[in-house]
């Protein structure tokens, strides 16, 4: 038989994954067993066509750069500092005390003390890989236990660094001495990272993102996105930390800009495959025969490794305040192994610290946990309400996701959110008989209305399978009419990558968060205090005696200048429509030296209007035409391209309106 080459190895890998994922997902199996699964297929201990960890390696490790990178977009740096308390003191506990009680564990089973430390380790990291695809895959990425398991994870693989420094020194027997400053200088490095990546990051990423969003070239913003990635990643990798680390910091400081749904969902496709290969390059690990062997003592190494850590991560947690169930809930994420556990074993074997048997017992208890974990992890919350029954969140049983409600809907409109403004709406359709179903996450609201006949469930609408269960494809309309405006821009997301024709209108509580929920794809958007205030105006002009036509005419002028974001915007780098184009917003500076400085607004406008004037920092709404301009004012004028150009050359002392220069206003 020809031996094969390169391409047929690869598509011999290909065409197996394909395989057994579809079937893994037919089967409603987690993903990540299916590629470890490959793995074993397609290993040394198997029939068949063989493929060597070395050749898949180099490239599946990427697949953790990029999921710390999408994980650093969803823990910015204002995030972490919220949770540091909670997270660092819970995090070094967790990791202090699995490698404490593990290692004495180990200890008192026999094993050398550098050998027992590094069981101990090893045992102590959990994977953020299948904690963050499985609670990606349930929806649950944004609930309390997720939020606060994720982020203790990603505490775990910063201090897999210190283990890194540690196991090396061990085999070296240089004393205490020599491991405190291995770490110190380690800790030193780390934050020499976090300065580079984070600080210069903060410098730099935001105005190249502007520069390359300008191009509206989605093959540009690919590779912006994966060199943002990988440079971070080798900035920590030259230091001597891990590519991850880096990528982590990187994500943390895009994920406060306006660019952070775009760079996930362009780095997700990228994220998932190698994440595979990752998985894939586990399963290579697995040594058939060698399990054979010694299988018996890798199920009592997972069990000991998962129920040591649920216990202890629940204990210390259910310490911090927080309620049983999320307690137990966020112990069971934590309870799998985790992948740098498999390169601290690694560094433990090249350095002798511990038997090839001690690591195939060692390395078979990891996998059989990872292969446990997502099942643990999907039913979390069952788990977790037999433990802590009657205790923390509430079973969400009131909304069956894919059941009988969504086949019973079409053409209704689905509202988000069911406060006062939510059942305000409710009963105004239910007078029209226009069909409606809502979503809150009160429990106790959704009981009440459900006992009232009405047709709200309890749920979370930043989830796609809620959206679908309560049967989003066929409705006519979204109201989102709570008034959080994060959790509004999760649910935008969602419904216009799902469904971008959708009319998905938006309350919000005020102006502030305007641009980004149009940004994000909003309909049409309501500010809960201007509407307030225009209806309590209009009250009181009646009750003056000011007539109803004049009222009616006040408010629409009202309307007009605090909704002209949405009826105008700015053009970014597009031009402004010619003539008597479409009407677009522009900011244009006040250059020093300008021929109109100490001039009234009113002479340098000419008729063309002024939104909003900006001045040292400050925003004025409505400024009076007499004010006297002064430089590096910046006019957020509306006009037509004729308009904005005509400004611009009274601004600059131009002869005639022409195209400024570039990078100019």
């Amino acid at each position: 038989m020809p031996s094969l080459t390169s391409v047929d190895l690869l598509l011999w890998l290909l065409g197996l994954t394909v395989a057994v994922v579809f079937l893994f997902q037919r089967w409603q199996v987690p993903s990540s067993l299916g590629y470890l699964l490959v793995g074993v297929l397609v290993g040394p201990a198997t029939p068949g066509p063989m493929i060597q960890g070395d050749q898949l390696r180099p490239i599946a490790e990427f697949g953790i750069v990029f999921l710390l990178f999408t994980i650093g977009l969803n823990f910015a740096l204002p995030q972490i500092l919220a949770l540091r308390h909670r997270v660092l003191g819970l995090g070094t506990a967790q990791v202090a005390l699995t490698t404490a009680g593990v290692g004495l564990l180990a200890w008192f089973a026999g094993l050398p003390p550098t050998a027992a430390f590094v069981v101990g380790a090893v045992f102590a990291q959990s994977s953020t890989t299948i904690i963050s695809k499985q609670l990606a895959e349930q929806g649950e990425e944004d609930e309390r236990h997720a939020r606060l398991g994720v982020a203790m994870s990603v505490f775990q693989d910063v201090t897999a660094v210190p283990f890194v420094v540690v196991i090396p020194v061990l085999a070296s027997a240089a004393g205490l001495l020599a491991v405190g400053s291995e770490v110190g200088w380690a800790v030193v490095k780390a934050a020499l990272a976090f300065a580079l990546v984070f600080g210069l990051g903060r410098w730099l990423l935001r105005p190249l993102f502007a520069a390359v969003g300008r191009r509206r070239s989605p093959e540009l913003f690919t590779l912006t996105v994966l060199f943002v990635s990988l440079i971070a990643g080798w900035v920590t990798h030259r230091l001597g930390l891990s590519m991850a680390f880096g990528a982590f910091l990187a994500g943390m400081v895009l994920g406060e800009t306006e660019f952070r749904h775009q760079v996930e969902a362009t780095v997700r496709p990228f994220r998932d495959v190698l994440l595979g290969l990752f998985f894939v390059g586990i399963g290579l690990l697995v040594d058939l025969n060698a399990l054979a062997e010694v299988w018996h003592w890798g199920l009592l190494g997972a069990a000991v490794l998962l129920l040591s850590k649920t216990l202890l991560v629940a204990g210390i947690v259910r310490a911090s305040g927080i309620d049983a169930q999320t307690s137990w809930r966020t112990g069971l994420l934590l309870a799998v192994g985790g992948e740098f556990g498999f390169a601290l074993l690694a560094l433990a074997l090249q350095h002798q610290l511990a038997s090839d048997w001690v690591g195939q017992v060692v390395l078979a208890s990891v996998l059989f946990s990872m292969i446990a974990a997502p099942l643990l992890i999907r039913h979390n919350g069952a788990i977790a309400r037999r433990l802590a029954p009657g205790d923390g969140q509430p079973e969400r049983t009131l909304l069956q996701p894919g059941g009988d409600v969504a086949a019973s809907l079409d053409g209704h409109v689905l509202v988000c959110g069911y406060g006062r403004i939510g059942q305000s709406l409710a009963r105004l359709l239910e007078e029209e008989r226009i069909p409606y179903v809502a979503l809150d996450l009160d429990p106790e609201l959704v009981r009440q209305a459900r006992t009232a006949g009405a047709p709200v469930y309890f749920g979370d609408a930043g989830q796609v399978d809620v959206l679908a269960s309560l049967g989003v494809a066929s409705a006519r309309l979204v109201v989102i009419s709570h008034d959080d405006s994060a959790a509004a821009l999760r649910t935008l997301q969602q419904l216009r990558q799902q469904h971008p024709q959708l009319p998905v209108l938006v309350r919000t509580r005020d102006l502030t968060a305007l641009e980004e929920l149009q940004a994000a794809g909003a309909t049409e958007i309501f500010p809960e205090t201007l509407e307030a205030g225009l209806m309590i105006a209009s009250h009181a002009l009646l009750h003056t005696g000011v007539p109803a036509d004049r009222v009616q005419e006040l408010l629409r002028r009202q309307r007009e200048r605090h909704y002209l974001q949405q009826r105008t915007l700015l053009s970014g780098g597009e031009q402004p429509g010619e003539g008597g184009g479409p009407a677009r917003l522009k900011p244009i500076r006040v250059p020093p030296g300008s021929p109109v400085v100490g001039r009234r607004l009113a002479e340098v406008l000419g008729g063309v209007a002024l939104d909003v004037l900006v001045r040292q920092g400050q925003r004025v709404l409505t400024p009076d035409p007499d004010l006297i301009v002064e430089s590096q004012d910046v006019l957020v004028v509306t006009g037509t391209r004729a308009d904005l150009l005509a400004v611009e050359a009274r601004l600059h002392g131009w002869t005639a309106p022409q195209q400024p220069p570039s990078g100019r206003g």
